[in-house]
């Protein structure tokens, strides 16, 4: 698999490949995440813009997608019942993390591209987004608490520092 920017051209199948990320969520028992049309087409145009969206692509097939934004996140300036490992540094974070369900190791491929590029990542999930939470832990990451979203809703935080 590869890495590389997305394009405006893109738009099509990275909406196929979001729209596929939300059934897998919901197959999953995930009903509360990514609903009412987020993440939107205006969403993944304002990644695609401003240079943070990425697409995975195998055999030239995009089959993955991701936001990789330069700190500072400002959801992330609080959070609750923890700690960030680290508080001084830049980071990444990394969001609308989504593939394809019949391609494996996308989000692996992704977070060694993320720390090829920085040595301090931050991701959160929702509660009951039990797969992310699982990849997220695998990979190495440390639960630090809760941050909260614009509209208020809760996601486990993590960090991970090379």
């Amino acid at each position: 698999m590869t890495i590389r920017s997305a394009h405006t051209p893109d738009l099509p199948a990275i909406m196929t490949v979001l729209e596929a990320a939300k059934g897998i969520m919901r197959a999953s028992g995930n009903t509360g995440q990514w609903v009412n049309g987020y993440p939107s087409r205006e969403v993944i145009e304002a990644d695609i813009s401003s240079g943070h969206g990425f697409v995975v692509t195998e055999c030239q097939r995009i089959v993955g997608y991701f936001a990789y934004i330069p700190s500072p996140e400002p959801t992330y300036s609080y959070i609750e019942g923890g700690s960030w490992l680290e508080d001084t540094l830049p980071y990444h974070v990394v969001h609308r993390i989504g593939s394809l369900p019949e391609v494996h190791g996308v989000f692996r491929d992704i977070m060694d591209w993320c720390f090829a590029h920085d040595r301090n990542i931050r991701v959160d999930t929702h509660r009951d987004n039990h797969i992310m939470q699982h990849c997220i832990e695998r990979y190495g990451f440390t639960y630090c608490g809760i941050i909260y979203l614009a509209d208020g809703a809760p996601r486990l935080a993590y960090q991970k520092l090379l």
